[in-house]
């Protein structure tokens, strides 16, 4: 008559985990859908302001150019030769594609004209600088 009662216990004491495992992948389906899957260039840069700056589609060449005169693009640290040739290839990819180089407000306009150089004789249609609202 005990052994009855004590393996009756025994089986109340079940956790049942699919509700966390439910929520588990609830959070991971909101942390993949609200993450964005741009490719950036990698590095933070101090834009300068414009009051006619306008919001341009995702879809474009994003190369950065920093206050110490290093070139980032797809989060790489690269030289002018190499930003040719990752620039020819993204061009070549989609004809249509624009470059956007996000400048440092400190950086050396000789660097800025070598990117904006680089970009046309790789076959970019249209090249714009980055800069934040006013």
């Amino acid at each position: 008559m005990f052994d009855f009662i004590r393996k009756k216990e025994s089986d109340s004491e079940d956790i049942n985990i699919s509700p966390l495992i439910d929520m588990v992948f609830i959070l991971l389906i909101f942390f993949v859908v609200t993450t964005s899957f741009s490719r950036e260039t990698g590095v933070e840069v101090n834009k300068p302001k414009a009051a006619s700056s306008q919001t341009l589609s995702q879809e474009n060449i994003m190369i950065a150019v920093t206050s110490e005169g290093t070139f980032h693009i797809l989060e790489k640290q690269v030289d002018l030769n190499q930003l040719s040739m990752i620039v020819k290839r993204l061009a070549n990819e989609n004809p249509d594609r624009q470059a956007v180089v996000m400048v440092d407000r400190n950086a050396k306009s000789g660097d800025v004209v070598d990117v904006i150089d680089v970009c046309n004789l790789s076959g970019v249609k249209k090249v714009n600088i980055a800069a934040i609202k006013k």
